[in-house]
């Protein structure tokens, strides 16, 4: 038999079989039906380890009473909480996993699919910046999808709580800001509509080992957008400032449902990248014609 690459906190192995996720300071299990965040803990961990993997659970616990104060009354598009303990915190159990390994399997969702999870994203990231949490680490792994396949944010281990009344638009948390979270959407909505193709918005990619400061990365080190679906619309989230924040990317993916509903003859006024003029002005100025 092999051994186990996790403990829980009395020191009984966890069977690999009840591991939903794991990163880098929690492991998730599943326990009759609930997916129970526990602090990491291998056999070879030491107490200092340890103890610092549950100040990161109980960190993450504040950001989820910040977005969520009460149980009854949780963000939608937030993985929602059951109960929050000193060292473990229970979680609803999303049944089809996390985005990245759904798209592995499924790596062609259907558009009307992919523009659905998009409003969900932008929508929840707008209300999250609403509660002055910025989440620092937005990736495909950190979203996952509910029986329905409608799309969760689920990780805000290096999320940052920000004070009530800081001006969202304009803060800089050592580099981290309501636009780095928009760039990094950015790369996980790229990764969707290839069809899986991995996309890193990396904070640190021309960094000195010693300089801890989140910095916009060079657009050479991203991908081309160049016909693509969604294209002009990941490119902005690409460029610092391309959207104002997470409102005005709401309403740019609701401008293309508005363009799958519009008269034939509307539809036909599209020109290359300019999907239609309500979109293009939601791309430039944020703001509705």
């Amino acid at each position: 038999m092999s051994s186990s690459l996790f403990i829980n906190l009395d020191g009984e192995p966890i069977l690999e079989k009840e591991v939903l996720g794991y990163g880098r300071s929690g492991v998730v299990v599943l326990r009759r039906g609930t997916a129970v965040k526990i602090p990491l803990r291998h056999p070879w961990s030491t107490e200092t380890d340890v103890e610092l993997n549950i100040h990161v659970i109980q960190r993450e616990q504040d950001v989820y009473r910040r977005l969520s104060p009460t149980v009854d009354n949780q963000l939608d598009g937030v993985v929602p909480y059951i109960e929050l303990y000193p060292k473990a915190t229970h979680l609803a159990h999303m049944k089809n996993g996390d985005l990245r390994v759904y798209l592995e399997v499924n790596n062609k969702p259907p558009l009307a699919l992919q523009i659905s999870w998009f409003r969900q994203m932008a929508q929840a990231l707008k209300q999250i910046h609403d509660r002055h949490v910025l989440i620092a680490d937005i990736a495909s792994r950190n979203f996952l999808l509910d029986s329905n396949l409608s799309v969760k944010f689920c990780d805000f281990t290096e999320a940052s709580i920000l004070p009530f009344g800081t001006a969202m638009e304009t803060v800089d948390d050592n580099g981290y800001s309501i636009q780095t979270d928009i760039g990094q959407l950015g790369a996980v909505m790229y990764e969707v509509v290839t069809g899986g193709q991995r996309c890193q918005f990396d904070l640190f990619k021309d960094n000195l080992p010693n300089d801890g400061r989140a910095r916009w990365p060079h657009r050479d080190s991203l991908p081309s957008t160049e016909g693509l679906w969604l294209g002009p619309i990941i490119e902005r989230c690409w460029i610092e400032g391309g959207f104002q924040n997470a409102h005005y990317l709401s309403q740019a993916l609701n401008a293309i449902v508005d363009l799958e509903h519009a008269p034939r003859a509307e539809k036909q006024s599209m020109n290359g990248s300019k999907l239609f003029p309500t979109l293009v002005q939601y791309l430039t100025t944020g703001s509705r014609p």
